[in-house]
């Protein structure tokens, strides 16, 4: 059994609470911190929790604790994870780790030293569609992977801070590119170092400072290739998409809309839908286990099993702080309109790498360059002749 204290009432803190109590049947939120007296009370009712508080070190201090869950706005992320540091209790955190990658260092070393238990709650690594398609991935089905790519867009967040530049940190850049990033740095291989960002943002439809859409590409040091497209403007729900190509093989993947569940309704009688559903009439897309199907589940399953066995979860905080350098590049890249190296001060995995060569052999004269049957039964190879480099065609039957 894990006891925490979960810091923040509000949407996500919710979410997180009905996975929490719900999957292991054993975990229980023990205190709960809220900067509204009211929402603490609330949400202590509504999770049979015992001790409320709107005083944050009080939550984390508090002797029945073992592990304090961060679901707070994105400027309170630091303050949370230092007091946890000095109370050593583990701590998992809500994405993006930090407002940008000086503040999420600041956290990794803070958490490292204090040698806490970490996680970074990164929950689309953890949804079942992902883990199956990560799994074809590692286990060879797709080849190298070349190109890994992110969707996420949605009419924009529910809660007031996200819109506010200061306490966000940024746009739909920092809210949904954490996901994308560490989404396609997951395919591609996170001890893949990734190098350089090009992206382009703007504020197109909302009265914000920040921006409400953007499109990045990530260059990975192996020669792979990322991209994320994300936006508060897209109507019609969330929309989360992948799509990873490798050198044998591809794979899509829908995580939420027009997944097979499909309804019409006039609105008689409906309620809540599916999370970012912007009608409850008409043709609608709901979810069945929404808990499930966005990796919450999953993720306290591994964060809890992680900490109980004294190891090591799947997202650490090193994670959200890589996260973070991308994300910083790409904002670098939205100013000057070029690519922009990624910042990585304290890289831990591979160095050196080159990309591969693109030369596959064929025989002592020839490279391969493709091979088909052709509609009328035909096998054609393609080759390139080592010698000269001219590309000719053969034709076998």
């Amino acid at each position: 059994m894990v006891r925490l204290a979960m810091l923040g009432s509000g949407f996500i803190g919710r979410f997180y609470a009905d996975s929490i109590q719900g999957l292991r049947s054993k975990d229980k939120i023990v205190s709960i911190y809220s900067r509204r007296e009211e929402q603490a009370k609330k949400f202590a009712d509504d999770y049979a929790c015992d001790h409320f508080t709107t005083v944050m070190e009080e939550s984390i201090a508090h002797p029945d604790v073992d592990m304090v869950c961060i679901s707070l706005p994105n400027n309170l992320h630091e303050e949370a994870v230092m007091l946890c540091c000095k109370h050593k209790k583990a701590v998992i955190t809500t994405k993006p780790l930090g407002r940008n990658a000086i503040e999420a260092k600041r956290m990794l070393e803070a958490v490292e030293k204090a040698g806490i238990f970490n996680g970074y709650l990164e929950d689309l690594v953890y949804t079942p569609k992902f883990i199956k398609a990560h799994e074809s991935v590692k286990n060879g089905a797709l080849g190298r992977i070349l190109w890994a790519k992110s969707r996420e867009t949605h009419p924009g967040p529910h809660s007031d801070w996200f819109w506010d530049l200061e306490k966000a940190g940024g746009g739909c850049i920092l809210d949904l590119g954490c996901h994308c990033v560490e989404i396609t740095r997951s395919y591609i291989g996170k001890d893949i170092k990734p190098v350089e960002v090009m992206c382009w943002a703007d504020t197109q439809v909302k009265p914000i400072e920040a921006e409400d859409h953007a499109i990045g590409l990530v260059k990975y040091e192996n020669g792979a290739i990322a991209q994320f497209e994300v936006s508060w403007t897209f109507r019609g729900g969330l929309d989360l998409r992948d799509e990873v190509m490798g050198t044998e093989g591809t794979i899509w993947v829908n995580s939420f809309l027009r997944t097979g569940f499909e309804m019409f309704t006039t609105g008689k009688g409906a309620d809540y839908v599916a999370e970012k559903a912007e009608s409850n009439s008409g043709w609608l897309f709901p979810v069945g286990d929404e808990l499930n199907e966005l990796g919450y589940n999953h993720m306290f399953f591994d964060m809890f099993n992680a900490y109980e066995k004294g190891t090591k979860p799947r997202e650490l905080f090193y994670d959200g702080y890589v996260v973070n350098s991308v994300l910083d590049a790409a904002y670098k890249s939205v100013k000057s309109k070029l690519w922009e190296p990624i910042v990585i001060e304290d890289w831990r995995g591979q160095v050196g790498l080159t990309k591969p060569s693109t030369l596959v052999e064929f025989d002592a004269d020839h490279y391969l360059v493709k091979e088909e049957v052709t509609h009328y039964g035909a096998k054609k190879l393609i080759l390139k002749e080592k010698k000269t480099g001219n590309i000719i065609e053969r034709i076998l039957s």
